[in-house]
Formats: C-alpha cells, structure tokens, sequence
C-alpha cells in the first residue's frame, strides 16, 4: 500500500515516560517561580521561588528538545546511520531492537532502491516503556504503509538470545536498544551476539546516548575493528554516538 497524506507511517514516542516527565516537573516549577511567596522555608533552608524559573527553563528545554528528536531528529539520525555503510543491495539486514521499524524501513527502502536481493529482519520484545503504542502489529503496519513489507520480517526475540545461525548478516543496526538491558552480563551477551551473527567483512551500526564506551570496548575485544561517529547535537536528544564495528574478513 502506497503512503498517503491520509494514512502515513508512525514511528511512535521514544521513551515517552521520560518527555511526559521533563514536562510535568518543568511546569510544576515554574508555577512555584509564578505564585509561591518570595520565600520559600523547608526547615532550615530559604529558597527564593524565583530560583525555580531555571529548573523550569531547563527542564522544559529538554522536553522541547526531546519533542524535536521525536518529530524531526530521529529521521535524520537514521538517515546519518544508514549513510555510514555504502549500500550495494544484497546486503542481510539485522535491525536489533527494531521498535516500530523507523531503521528497520530505512535499510529496506535502500534495498529496494537499488533493486538488489538483500533481505532487512527486525528483533524486538516491543516494550512499551520505552517506546509509546510499541507491538509488532504496529511495526508489520508501518511496513505495509511504507510498501517495503516483502522484503522484512519481524521476529519476537530478544537481543541476548538470537535464534540466528553464526555470520548471517552482512549489516547490523540498532539505536536506543542495548542500554535497555539493564543487567551488565545479559548486556555484554546480547553484543556477543551480534558479534556472533555479523558475517566476516560485515558492519554493526550501533547507536546510543550511553554505554557506548562500553560497547566499542567489547566489540574490540572481539577482534571487531571499532570507531566513533557523533550524531547531530541539535536534532538528537540526548545526544547520540554511533559505535561503526567492522568484522575483519
């Protein structure tokens, strides 16, 4: 199904517990700043209310900040992350925390664009805390929209435990995934794993705001040649590092 200005992919909130809340708590401090006396007392500290105007400017910058990332800079983070690899058009694709399929699309839409055999599969537990109205209908419906759905597939697993034979993808991407294993050794399992299926002369494309000194250091260890790229500073909130791992041939 071709895309309308009717009918037109959503790719969701990312984290929309955490914009809520810059928000709420940005807005309740500047009520404090407008009509809280002068001086406020908590036991025996005095604060001016008129101290809280900067809590509130930042809190809600950060909100306004984050809104943009959702609306706008996302897009052009994907773009900056798929332009890192030179794309030929039979690459095997592996989307690794796929969420609503925003990468996931991306790289297939390349595929189809050089009218090449590659393949894009996304993994996800499709939580909803960290991305709003996440499941995999919504994700296999932004597809069908997109008029890519031929050339993905989507499978419930998580990135710790891929069901995937060894060397099967030439491409691996993933952005605002990893850090949302909580548990350090279930972590440094689920980048084994993507050391384990990236085929030899392969490329992961990792994407996060933290943890990713952690996770060059472990792909290094891994005999995977690392380095950095830096997303944009103005249109991703918070700032995002791509970590670009090379698997020897």
């Amino acid at each position: 199904m071709a895309t309308s200005s009717k009918t037109k992919p959503d790719y969701g909130v990312d984290a929309p517990a955490v914009m809520r809340n810059l928000f709420i708590f940005g807005a309740l401090c500047l009520l404090i700043a407008i009509f809280a006396p002068g001086i406020i007392k908590l036991g025996p500290v005095s604060i001016l209310s008129q101290s809280f105007y900067w809590p509130a400017g930042f809190l809600i910058g950060e909100g306004f900040l984050f809104l943009l990332y959702v609306k706008f800079g996302k897009f052009r983070h994907r773009d900056f992350m798929l332009s890192l690899h030179s794309w030929r058009g039979d690459e095997d694709v592996l989307d690794v925390g796929c969420g609503r399929g925003l990468l996931l699309a991306g790289a297939a839409k390349r595929l189809a664009s050089l009218k090449g055999t590659g393949h894009a599969t996304g993994i996800d537990v499709w939580s909803n805390v960290d991305m709003g109205g996440n499941s995999a209908a919504a994700t296999q419906h932004n597809l069908d929209l997109e008029g890519i759905s031929e050339l993905c597939t989507l499978i419930s697993q998580p990135a710790q435990d891929m069901s995937f034979p060894d060397a099967t993808f030439d491409v691996i991407l993933s952005n605002l995934c990893i850090h949302n294993i909580y548990d350090s050794p279930t972590r440094r399992k689920a980048l084994g794993q993507i050391v384990r299926v990236l085929k030899p002369g392969g490329i992961a494309l990792i994407s996060d705001y933290k943890r990713t000194g952690e996770y060059a250091k472990e792909f290094a260890s891994s005999g995977l040649i690392v380095e950095k790229k830096r997303g944009s500073f103005l249109t991703t909130f918070p700032p995002l590092t791509v970590i670009v791992a090379r698997k020897p041939m």
